[in-house]
């Protein structure tokens, strides 16, 4: 048996050819990859809601700064999609805070989205609703099917690209033209 390569900490980057609604053009960011399963977050979907409308449902005593209230609320998968994943810069002493990298956390709990809101979270932060979640051996035979690429997760492209580049950007960093790639899996 071989061992698993495990992808957290990568991205998935969804091929042109991807039908699935949900996951057109989208780009994952593995949280958790192991023998049972893998889970991720959609990084580039955004939906129709704000950080100030988010906080509004979730803590109506919340404050919430104009500037920071802004921020796009992405929808990070068709899986739990009234939970909420934060992923962001590091920033110690939240409820219920997972190291991802020593450049990246996830937190689950609802005491960071205040924050958020005026000034007092994390440097640089992504808030999610859902998540992507695999069980034991789909992911890998995605990637055998041609459904996904695969490349070791950038910060900047998480972090420093707007929502709507970060799809082409990834697809760009891998330094080859998603769109010549033939959309059938061939076997030499």
């Amino acid at each position: 048996m071989t061992e698993l390569k495990s992808l957290a900490n990568h991205f998935l980057i969804a091929m042109p050819s991807m039908e699935d609604p949900f996951f057109s053009r989208s780009l994952t960011y593995i949280c958790e990859h192991n023998e049972e399963g893998a889970m991720g977050l959609v990084v580039n979907q955004p939906t129709n809601m704000n950080l100030k409308e988010l906080l509004e449902q979730a803590d109506k005593d919340a404050e919430v700064d104009d500037e920071k209230g802004q921020q796009i609320v992405l929808a990070g998968g068709p899986v739990s999609q009234e939970r909420g994943f934060i992923l962001h810069s590091p920033q110690p002493g939240w409820s219920s805070s997972l190291n991802l990298t020593s450049e990246i956390m996830v937190t689950t709990s609802k005491d960071i989205l205040s924050a958020l809101g005026n000034h007092r979270g994390p440097d640089q932060a992504i808030i999610t609703l859902g998540y992507a979640g695999w069980s034991a051996g789909q992911l890998e035979r995605e990637i055998q099917e041609n459904s996904w690429l695969t490349i070791e997760a950038d910060p900047k492209i998480l972090f420093d690209t707007p929502i709507h580049q970060r799809w082409e950007l990834a697809v760009s960093s891998l330094g080859i033209d998603v769109w010549q790639i033939a959309p059938e899996v061939g076997h030499a």
